[in-house]
């Protein structure tokens, strides 16, 4: 009986870490990057459709600036640009559980910046985050989860891997690039440090999404 239990636990527990695109572990497959089709209109009409100019368009530089600023040395873990809404969404290790929405020309004004993101120096904040996982893996509720669903966030806290420093200057840096560009240009980005994972959409619809690791090759490859 408790091997037919440990097998049914195993077979549930490798469902769940591979049906999803990206699930607890990271993205399920080896692909440089993972394309999820959107609305077909939108991406053929692109060619005809004049290139849409944004308020973050007039502040990309400072703003990119700012931003690289916050998964550097401030407590944010994640980070949605809208570069055509001029929305930017942001989560933190001193509140993870909520995200907070900002207006972009806000993010470049730096007595606001302070006001609204505490200094937390990197090294720190990835602790906070193992911390958090120590957190609730202790909780009595997950204690009572069924076994392979302990078992994955056991492997979660064990195998996860911030994004390096340097790779989140490169991205950052990467996307006044990715903006510029005159008929495949950049929507919206969002970069979470915690699952090394960048998400992208471009003007011709759809999603893409890039392993941390695996950005530049992407950049080489489509740019």
């Amino acid at each position: 009986m408790n091997n037919t239990n440990n097998n049914k636990n195993f077979e549930l527990e490798q469902k769940i870490l591979h049906e999803g695109i990206v699930n607890a572990l990271g993205i399920t497959t080896d692909n440089l990057q993972i394309g999820i089709k959107g609305d077909p209109s939108i991406r053929e009409s692109v060619f005809s459709r004049p290139k849409y100019k944004s308020i973050v368009d007039d502040i990309l530089q400072p703003l990119e600036k700012n931003l690289t600023e916050l998964l550097l040395n401030r407590g944010t873990y994640r980070i949605f640009i809208g570069l055509n809404s001029g929305e930017i969404r942001t989560s933190s290790v001193f509140d993870p559980m909520r995200e907070e929405i900002h207006r972009a020309e806000k993010l470049i004004d730096n007595e606001y910046l302070d006001r609204h993101y505490p200094l937390c120096d990197y090294d720190s904040k990835i602790e906070n985050i193992s911390l958090i996982y120590s957190f609730v893996r202790s909780l009595k509720s997950v204690k009572n989860l069924p076994d392979y669903w302990q078992s994955i966030i056991k492997k979660r806290k064990e195998s996860w891997q911030p994004i390096q420093r340097t790779k989140i200057i490169k991205i950052m840096n990467a996307v006044t690039h990715l903006r510029t560009q005159e008929q495949f240009y950049l929507r919206n980005i969002s970069i979470n440090i915690m699952q090394s994972l960048i998400r992208m959409q471009f003007n011709c619809d759809g999603t893409q999404v890039v392993k941390a690791d695996d950005f530049q090759e992407f950049l080489s490859i489509n740019f």
